[in-house]
């Protein structure tokens, strides 16, 4: 039997006191660990939260940018700079001017391929948290591009519509702001970047009170080059409804269609002072934005008045009407159901007068009168002296061949466009269709126009209405050389889209983008800009204390 040692509970003591020593250690140096990384995490948390009040700074100088440049189309003046106060935070901002504005062919992103006047900006950002006083700089190069809109085969503010029932072929890139719907009762063919800021649809838009017929083909480039069917192997189509609507999209078209699950976002509208772009066609009178202001020539209810280089205005109505540049005239429109009182403005006169604006812009309007039509109707318009840009508030009708002699940049904004063939006759305006029967025209202008809306099961008539018609042209065709905007409901010509008789038959459409459109220097007068801000590169700095 073994025997207890005298000091053996004095040894048990000592063990439980050092492993006690041990633990306490231990527990102090977790203590220690803990609040340290509790304090790691909040200079973390507080780093981060200076980083997103200098984020906030810079943001703030990027929408006085845009905001400048949507109102006036210049940079802020002065440039951007303050103090934002965030809580315990503060943000310190600054912009600096790079230099001129430039041409620059735009290289990535949802405009590429796009010419546009670039300016630069370096924007800095001085953020502080008051409480810890960490401190982060960033330094964000932006670009904000004013891009010519007429280098948009179609451009639409709303939803776009496109159901065409012979072929149709569009030339260019094509967007919308909204909604996109596509079909076709033959083939539709689309040869550049199509985009929508909403969505891509196939088919109708509800509420058009349209049914799908026969459905055909809607062939779309894609980055290669090759027509690519919207149309799957099993007769359904590949639109954003597509559960892999992204990734199917991309593996077909290459990125070339694309809509807001792609990223594409809302282009800013043309540059108005302040208001609606529809401001851009009313008249003058409390609107800085109209082109009234911008002008060579003004014609305003029956007075038309010249600027001279002296920028002092002249009346020339009686010149003007004395030799027949400008007439009166009045003819039925079907679709309205209206009698149209239209200023003819005689192109080919006005080419050989004194009186052709030396800017190439023609501002006209008539007053509303209840029960009729007031418009302005542009005839002998075959060959223009120079480049044209004509504006106004009221329905505009070409007569006849337009810029199809040595074509001249041209464009044409109004309520709503009417197109008149070169067999186009007043004096059978309210006869049956049968006998208005259209004949082969051309017209070479860009165009922004007002649209009806789909809705109440009435459909607006699509693109291919956009121009409207009043004609019977079976057989005969519609050549079109431009660009094609569409920007607001039209506010005088509300008649709903109707097909055939009394109103119209559809013609052959022979329809192209005007290429030369991608050259500023060809460019319309007056062609309106739509802005967007480029984020070039960005920095971020940590500042010591």
């Amino acid at each position: 039997m073994l025997k207890r040692l005298k000091n053996e509970q004095g040894f048990t003591l000592l063990i439980f006191l050092s492993l006690l020593l041990m633990l306490t250690m231990i527990g102090i140096a977790a203590v220690m660990t803990s609040t340290t990384d509790v304090d790691i995490a909040g200079n973390d948390l507080k780093s981060i939260s200076a980083l997103y009040a200098a984020e906030a700074g810079v943001e703030k100088a990027v929408s006085e940018i845009r905001t400048s440049y949507t109102t006036t189309a210049l940079p802020p003046n002065p440039l951007p700079s303050g103090t934002l106060y965030l809580g315990n935070l503060t943000a310190t901002y600054n912009t600096v001017d790079n230099g001129p504005a430039a041409q620059k062919l735009l290289t990535a992103g949802a405009y590429r391929g796009l010419y546009a006047l670039v300016k630069s900006f370096t924007i800095t950002a001085d953020a502080t948290d008051l409480g810890s006083g960490a401190k982060t700089r960033i330094i964000q190069e932006v670009e904000d591009a004013l891009i010519p809109l007429f280098q948009f085969a179609v451009f639409y503010e709303s939803d776009l519509e496109i159901y065409p029932g012979p072929d149709m072929t569009l030339g260019g890139r094509v967007h919308s702001n909204r909604d996109m719907y596509l079909g076709t009762h033959a083939t539709l063919t689309v040869d550049s970047y199509t985009t929508a800021a909403g969505n891509i649809y196939y088919g109708r838009k509800p509420g058009s009170g349209q049914s799908l017929g026969t459905e055909g083909n809607i062939m779309i480039k894609d980055r290669g080059g090759v027509y690519q069917n919207m149309k799957n192997g099993d007769g359904t189509y590949l639109d954003c409804t597509d559960p892999e609507w992204v990734s199917e999209s991309l593996t077909r078209w290459g990125g070339e269609v694309e809509d807001h699950s792609h990223g594409i976002t809302e282009l800013d509208l043309p540059v108005v002072t302040s208001g609606d772009p529809i401001d851009l066609i009313k008249r003058g009178t409390d609107n800085p934005s109209s082109f009234e202001y911008d002008a060579g020539l003004k014609i305003v209810d029956g007075v038309a008045w010249f600027r001279t280089s002296s920028d002092t205005w002249t009346d020339v109505t009686a010149s003007l009407t004395g030799d027949s540049t400008l007439t009166t005239k009045s003819f039925y429109n079907a679709r309205e159901g209206k009698t149209v009182t239209c200023y003819d403005i005689n192109i080919g006169k006005l080419n050989n007068s004194a009186y052709f604006p030396s800017n190439g812009i023609i501002y006209a309007s008539r007053a509303k009168v209840t029960g009729t039509e007031q418009a302005i109707r542009l005839v002998n318009g075959a060959t223009l002296k120079t480049a044209l840009t004509v504006a106004t508030e009221n329905p505009l009708y070409t007569k006849g061949d337009y810029n199809s002699v040595s074509k001249k940049p041209a464009a044409l904004f109004t309520d709503a466009l009417n197109i008149l063939s070169n067999n186009w006759s007043d004096s059978k305006s309210s006869q049956s269709l049968s006998n208005r029967v259209a004949s082969n025209t051309t017209v070479n202008a860009a165009f922004m126009t007002g649209n009806t809306n789909s809705e109440n099961n009435h459909y607006s008539g699509g693109l291919e209405n956009l121009p409207r018609f009043l004609e019977g042209w079976s057989g005969k065709t519609f050549t079109y050389k431009g660009s094609m905007v569409d920007l607001w409901f039209s506010v005088q010509a509300t008649g709903i889209w109707q097909y055939g008789s009394p109103v119209y038959e559809a013609p052959d459409r022979a329809w192209t983008f005007d290429m030369d459109f991608l050259d500023p220097t060809k460019l319309p007068p007056g062609t309106p800009m739509v802005n967007t801000v480029l984020k070039v590169s960005w920095l971020q700095k940590i500042v010591s204390n």
